[in-house]
């Protein structure tokens, strides 16, 4: 059988498997302001050390990196990398209470205006054994690839859905986020907007199959 089309790297929706949904959705809620971007489901599937993927909340300027970094640890994420300037901009690492890895960055090293809470862009970065394969596994399921750094680190062109997705080494991943590449079990996400699992086991679905909580 064919698999599905996915047009454009169009992620309509990322699900999460988390033991508690409530808390979580007050977490994601209180800590970014997050509400229909990002879907929960309870699950108690096993996953031990790193699940593979983060997320990353791209915006406008350092203020706001600090102020969504301090209401997440606020609402009881732990830090993994403290926010600091780098070569790239200024940015922060934490981990929600439910173990899915949040990275919170701006390429601006400066501020230009009072903090707000607004988000840019939502990213989703999945980590791959083999960036180039994993690369065309997907152009294989429609998506367009938009920048692409030998076997590193690979940017899909946006879509419609609120999402973007990017694939980037797993061991580099791990290191850049600060844990262990080692893992295994269930990578507790679910992507929406296709019908296929990827070499990774990161698992696609339609969305109306989906549960949202």
């Amino acid at each position: 059988m064919a698999p599905s089309v996915v047009t454009m790297a169009n992620i309509e929706t990322v699900t999460l498997d988390v033991a508690d949904p409530a808390a979580a959705k007050r977490f994601y809620s209180t800590a970014f302001g997050l509400d229909t971007q990002v879907r929960l489901r309870a699950s108690e599937a096993p996953a031990t050390g790193f699940r593979g993927f983060t997320l990353s909340l791209t915006v406008s300027q350092p203020s706001t990196v600090d102020s969504l970094v301090r209401s997440a640890l606020d609402a009881g994420a732990t830090t993994l990398k403290p926010a600091a300037k780098s070569l790239w901009g200024y940015g922060g690492v934490v981990r929600a209470p439910d173990g899915t890895i949040w990275k919170i960055a701006t390429s601006a090293k400066k501020d230009t205006g009072p903090a707000t809470r607004e988000i840019d862009d939502i990213v989703l970065l999945l980590g791959a054994t083999d960036v180039a394969a994993s690369k065309r596994f997907y152009v294989d399921q429609g998506l367009v690839v938009a920048k692409s750094f030998g076997r590193m680190y690979v940017e899909f062109a946006d879509g419609p859905g609120p999402i973007k997705l990017g694939l980037y080494r797993r061991r580099a991943l791990a290191k850049a986020t600060g844990v262990s590449p080692e893992g295994s079990g269930s990578h507790r996400i679910t992507i929406g907007g296709g019908t296929f699992t990827d070499p990774d086991g990161f698992a696609w679905e339609a969305t109306e199959s989906v549960p949202a909580f």
